[in-house]
């Protein structure tokens, strides 16, 4: 069982931290402006066949986690832009599982959600680079969550996506022995 818990989350579970440090939110913005690269230079040589593998049981498979990145990261850049130009928006929940299942996520090339990636994160690095701590206290509604969620937060909820889902991939080409 402790296996199976590993592997849904190798680096552990999120949790929500009553403050967030400003060198914490350096820390995580480092992170969003590196995940791009980082995860083209983790996949770049694989196979069809390596991107169709689940990176665990009854999981999605790389290929679907690559788009699943993409998908969650467009939403999350578009509600950090509303929460900035808003007072705090009520966000639309989505069904990340529905899209995954989707034709876009399954059966195309990892090249476009890798170039989407590359795209949004290099704005989503520079609109975070030109917030101030006020504006990083900004929040948004998660009806889904029930709760208000701030900025700074969710910021490093995003950090922690990346590093998770990147450590679901790494350990699945250790394991595999891929190189």
């Amino acid at each position: 069982m402790k296996n199976i818990e590993h592997k849904k989350y190798p680096i552990g579970k999120f949790h929500y931290s009553d403050h967030v440090s400003d060198s914490e939110i350096d820390r995580c913005i480092g992170v969003i402006k590196n995940f791009p690269s980082k995860l083209k230079n983790l996949i770049e040589n694989w196979t069809d066949e390596m991107l169709d593998t689940q990176y665990r049981e009854k999981g999605w498979t790389v290929r679907q986690l690559i788009n699943h990145l993409s998908d969650s990261h467009m939403q999350s850049f578009s509600r950090f832009k509303l929460a900035l130009t808003e007072d705090n928006p009520t966000v639309k929940p989505y069904d990340e599982a529905k899209w995954a299942e989707l034709q876009d996520s399954i059966n195309i090339p990892v090249k476009p959600a890798l170039y989407l990636l590359t795209g949004l994160h290099y704005r989503w690095f520079h609109l975070l680079k030109t917030l101030t701590n006020k504006e990083f206290e900004r929040t948004f509604f998660h009806p889904e969550q029930n709760k208000t969620v701030i900025l700074k937060e969710y910021l490093t909820f995003f950090a922690w996506h990346c590093d998770h889902h990147f450590a679901h991939i790494e350990n699945l080409k250790k394991e595999k022995g891929w190189t």
